[in-house]
């Protein structure tokens, strides 16, 4: 098997649930080079804590915590419609654990002591389907939008945007900026995001701020 591009980890954010200090701090000092930030607890209740305030891509827990079971964490989420990709780590290869994983839809589990190298792959091989996603996604935004508009002469610009947009469907840029990069006219472009506008497509929340309106795409 070729080896994986690690690149894709650096715009995600993990949540890493182990009571081992030791081990804790190792596997998260590693991890930091590769992903965007690592929120670390040692009890379910820290982790849930994490999940509901924070964006978080991928957990990793461990099963066997102190008076606590990681197994029994995954379950309460989940029955909070909390659906996150997760991979569990465990020094035990009892089958029990296996079975309840599995019935819990669990990503992937591995046997301590941690892999390293294991870990990461195993990090890719998760989230690859989300980028995969999130590609279709933005290419059906590109159609769709592209359709809620008449003006082909706007299509390099729309693609620019939506391929521009942060985790949080934010466009961020000046008429100047765009024009900069694009033989466009500035009353076209003025055109262009007011048509966006209108459709509730391209919501301006602040100066040189837009919010890529994802939702209003199929009701135009």
């Amino acid at each position: 098997m070729k080896n994986r591009d690690l690149n894709i980890l650096h715009n995600f954010n993990v949540l890493y649930l182990e009571d081992d200090d030791s081990l804790l701090k190792h596997t998260t000092d590693v991890l930091e080079d590769f992903i965007n930030h690592i929120y670390t607890a040692k009890t379910s209740k820290e982790a849930l804590d994490i999940l509901l305030n924070k964006k978080i891509d991928v957990i990793i827990s461990d099963i066997l915590l102190k008076d606590e079971n990681g197994i029994d964490f995954l379950k309460h989420i989940k029955s909070k419609n909390i659906n996150v990709p997760t991979i569990l780590t465990t020094a035990h290869t009892d089958t029990n654990y296996l079975l309840d994983a599995i019935k819990l839809k669990v990503e992937n589990y591995i046997v301590k002591p941690i892999n390293i190298k294991e870990l990461l792959n195993s990090l890719h091989d998760v989230l690859l389907p989300v980028i995969q996603e999130k590609e279709i996604r933005k290419n059906n935004n590109v159609i769709k939008t592209i359709s809620a508009i008449t003006d082909s002469k706007q299509v390099e610009i729309v693609k620019f945007i939506i391929n521009s947009l942060d985790n949080e469907n934010l466009f961020v840029a000046s008429y100047t900026d765009i024009m900069e990069n694009f033989s466009i006219s500035k009353p076209t472009l003025i055109k262009l995001f007011k048509d966006l506008a209108e459709k509730n497509i391209l919501v301006k929340i602040q100066h040189k701020t837009y919010r890529f309106n994802e939702k209003s795409l199929n009701d135009n």
